[in-house]
């Protein structure tokens, strides 16, 4: 089976006028004909299909799962201090292209912030 790799940087936001190379998600997925988010297919390779999000902070750092409930795709970390799954603004209804935008909300009482697509690759399982 073949996934995605999908590079999210933090785009233009409120605090960040020119956006933040050095923030963002890599996740890896399978995506559909049309670029979206294929819930079959992640059903089948659910145990592969990860997110890591790096920051220039280590402590902000966290490497976890791409998870589906309902409609919903959240991103699911297990390390201590986390906090609750970090929600996907109606991503299964979005085309995950090179320049296209997503919204996360990390944290419980944090903003959500914009992520642009910058970079997209395949890889093998």
């Amino acid at each position: 089976m073949e996934l995605k790799q999908i590079v999210l940087r933090l785009a233009r936001n409120e605090g960040y006028p020119k956006g933040d190379r050095d923030q963002g998600y890599v996740i890896t997925a399978p995506l559909n004909a049309d670029a979206k988010l294929d819930v079959d297919a992640w059903r089948e390779a659910k145990k592969h299909c990860t997110v890591k999000r790096f920051h220039p902070d280590d402590e902000l750092a966290a490497d976890g799962l791409l998870t589906h409930r309902g409609s919903h795709w959240y991103f699911h970390y297990d390390e201590d201090g986390e906090g609750p799954d970090e929600p996907l603004y109606r991503l299964a209804d979005h085309q995950l292209l090179h320049g296209s935008y997503v919204t996360i909300a990390h944290g419980e009482d944090a903003d959500p912030l914009t992520y642009q697509v910058d970079d997209i690759r395949s890889v093998k399982i």
